[in-house]
């Protein structure tokens, strides 16, 4: 029995991954043990030298890690872009997201919101400074904890309004997923896997690399709300 394939892995792809791996321990009989984290968390452990055979965070975050040595170079792999989407409570009114100004006066009118910690929640702090409604807002928000779903703030009631990548609403319960950000404030994330330095296999991480990226992973891609990269 090979050794299995260790993967860490952002919470955004957590039941993609789920999935894919699945599908390819059927079709090659490798195992896979992956652990999805925070994105600030797992790129720490990376670069703390914990050892895991393949990496899957936000492009730039692979960038960093191979900059800083943990990740080959010339390894990063572009696997799904993805969007974040607006949910409130299941069954609360539903605010107009349909345009930039739509969200702005949701926003505003929300007695409380969170966004992540990752890439997507810097992006909306930047766009609320552009709006120029950071410090009206600021005593509103409700940080998610790294590793926490976003929607599960909103499903409680902690949360009047979340904002979160669409594949990690679209599975959770206690929740209604508005719809995604308009064109204008869409905030597009691409997730990337890459060859961890530390991989004592690197043959079976590159026939990992290339399952993920072959046509036969996109309908898995398309069911957790991603679009192939």
């Amino acid at each position: 029995m090979a050794t299995p394939l260790r993967i860490i892995s952002s919470m955004a792809t957590k039941q993609l991954l789920a999935d894919l791996v699945a599908q390819y321990s059927r079709l090659s009989g490798q195992a896979v043990d992956i652990e999805s984290v925070g994105g600030v968390d797992a790129a720490k452990r990376v670069q703390a030298g914990e050892a895991f055979d393949v990496v899957i965070l936000a492009s730039n975050a692979i960038d960093q890690l191979t900059q800083a040595g943990k990740v080959v170079a010339g390894s990063r792999t572009d696997l799904v872009k993805s969007g974040v989407a607006v949910a409130v409570q299941a069954g609360a009114p539903h605010p107009d997201i349909s345009s930039e100004e739509g969200v702005r006066q949701a926003v505003l009118s929300a007695g409380s919101l969170s966004y992540s910690t990752g890439p997507s929640g810097v992006a909306l702090v930047k766009q609320f400074e552009r709006w120029g409604i950071a410090d009206q807002i600021k005593d509103r928000i409700v940080q998610a904890p790294p590793g926490v779903p976003v929607g599960s703030l909103v499903a409680k009631g902690e949360v009047e309004l979340g904002f979160q990548q669409l594949s990690e609403l679209i599975h959770l319960q206690g929740i209604d997923v508005v719809g995604p950000l308009p064109p204008a404030v869409q905030v597009t994330t691409i997730f990337s896997a890459g060859l961890a330095t530390a991989s004592q296999q690197p043959q079976a991480v590159r026939a990992f690399l290339e399952f993920l990226v072959s046509d036969q992973t996109e309908n898995a891609k398309r069911a957790n709300g991603m679009e192939p990269a």
